[in-house]
């Protein structure tokens, strides 16, 4: 790897882990804002949700735009746009309305990803993508870093100091991309519209098959993340900056797998790695479904989910680097990312409801399990005989 492809490489992912963080505000102040606005479970998992949406949906455009602009201009403006829902959340505390408002626009920080994987992609030779997006999707540790750092801030603090620092580390973060990171070279922008670009993206076979895939891998993930602090009170009663510290070693679990699954997919290949995540998270959610006592038990469990999840989103970005050709991976990414993102927004909504009907988490595993497995099948299947690269 030459200087300017490791130092784009390591920007990108410190720029993703702090935005990731920023998405990933409200999550561990869940069970504070819930306790002091007395929301039910099904208002506080919504709260959870919100940002999650427009971080998926956003994805779409955002990766189409980094097609025609680059990775080093909408890295930074995405940094700087963040700013505003980071700052205004840390008034809005004490209305719920306000919380779902600026929740949704926190989202904005989640499109990040669409941007960076086909930045560092493009930085990369083709046998060296799999490790180049299993790197850089490893700042979404930020999840891990908001979920131990985030409570102890507000603690510290408070609420509005903890906003500041944040929203000051991502003007900081933008300035850095803008004066240190390049395109990469050769790149040259698509002067294609938007949506003439999205409906070809969306015509490539390999575009459905991954979105499939990654809503499964990394919805999983972003569901755990940001759910689980209110899973772990609910179900085991933990405190609030006990919850944010297991959640935090979950995340960095995942985040330790994923590039380790960008590596395993350049050397046996990323359906291989899929196959072994989606069978994993089948079996830990059967596992999960009888609720294991605390610590030994239900942390190894979980440690075991973190990892096959972080697998999975390492081989499904790996599959598509090999099965889409370059100057289309912005744009595939984002409607991939979308999807992962959106794979995200719905289990909190489902565990809130399940929760709140039955006092209970069991049924919500029950629905994962069958979900993994169904993907882990078609996986199988659908791969079995692949294309290396579409055509353009």
């Amino acid at each position: 790897m030459n200087s300017g492809a490791r130092t784009n490489l390591v920007l990108a992912t410190a720029a993703f882990a702090l935005m990731f963080w920023a998405w990933n505000l409200i999550a561990p102040l869940a069970p504070g804002y819930a306790a002091r606005l007395d929301l039910s479970p099904t208002q506080t998992s919504v709260l959870i949700a919100f940002p999650v949406l427009i971080g998926a949906l956003g994805r779409i455009p955002v990766g189409a735009l980094t097609d025609r602009y680059g990775g080093r201009v909408m890295m930074a403006a995405v940094s700087f746009v963040s700013v505003v829902p980071v700052l205004l959340l840390g008034f809005a505390g004490d209305s719920y309305p306000m919380l779902l408002v600026l929740g949704f626009f926190l989202g904005i920080a989640g499109t990040s990803f669409a941007v960076g994987v086909p930045f560092v992609s493009r930085w990369h030779s083709a046998e060296k993508r799999g490790f180049a997006t299993g790197v850089f999707g490893a700042g979404m540790g930020g999840t891990a870093l908001s979920a131990l750092c985030t409570p102890y801030l507000a603690d510290t603090i408070g609420l509005m100091g903890t906003h500041m620092v944040m929203a000051l580390a991502l003007v900081l973060m933008g300035v850095l991309v803008l004066v240190v990171c390049r395109n990469p070279p050769g790149w040259e922008p698509s002067t294609d519209p938007l949506m003439p670009r999205l409906r070809g993206a969306l015509g490539l076979k390999a575009t459905w098959q991954n979105i499939l895939l990654y809503a499964v891998a990394f919805g999983g993930f972003v569901a755990f993340s940001t759910y689980l602090p209110t899973l772990l009170h609910n179900a085991y009663g933990f405190a609030r900056t006990e919850a944010g510290l297991r959640t935090a070693g979950f995340a960095l679990v995942a985040v330790v797998a994923r590039p380790l699954g960008g590596i395993l997919s350049d050397k046996v290949g990323p359906v291989r790695v899929c196959m072994v995540s989606f069978v994993g998270t089948t079996l830990m959610a059967g596992a999960l479904v009888f609720q294991p006592p605390a610590e030994l038990a239900a942390g190894t469990v979980f440690v075991l989910m973190a990892a096959f999840l972080g697998l999975g989103t390492g081989g499904v970005f790996a599959l598509v680097a090999q099965l889409v050709e370059p100057a289309r991976v912005g744009t595939v990414t984002g409607l991939v990312g979308a999807a992962g993102g959106l794979g995200g927004y719905f289990p909190p909504l489902v565990m809130g409801v399940v929760f709140q009907a039955s006092g209970a988490y069991a049924f919500g595993f029950v629905l994962l399990a069958a979900v993994a497995l169904g993907t882990a099948v078609y996986t199988g299947v659908a791969f079995r005989d692949r294309p290396k690269v579409e055509a353009v």
